[in-house]
């Protein structure tokens, strides 16, 4: 099943609240993305930076699972919505 941009971008502006109200998470969000908070605030509709949030979520399980029993969400979703962003394509080599 696909998603449309529009709920992953939905995601993705979840994910980044999660994060931004998360003590511990942020500031190694803040330190592996090279963001500022004001960058957070300023990238918020940019589906790119959306799609980096994602991606930094989909390094570590625990993160998907938290933010997933944060928000009542499937733990496919994060998945789900990083392929409907741009970048998040699957890429088939043969």
């Amino acid at each position: 099943m696909t998603m449309t941009q529009e709920s992953a971008e939905t995601i993705g502006l979840q994910a980044l609240a999660w994060i931004v109200g998360n003590e511990e998470l942020l500031p190694v969000f803040l330190g592996a993305s090279g963001a500022s908070q004001d960058d957070l605030r300023q990238q918020a509709g940019n589906t790119e930076f959306l799609g980096s949030v994602l991606d930094f979520f989909l390094m570590d399980d625990a993160w998907v699972t938290q933010f997933c029993d944060a928000i009542n969400l499937p733990y496919d979703t994060v998945m789900k919505a990083r392929m409907s962003l741009p970048g998040g394509e699957v890429i088939n080599w043969t």
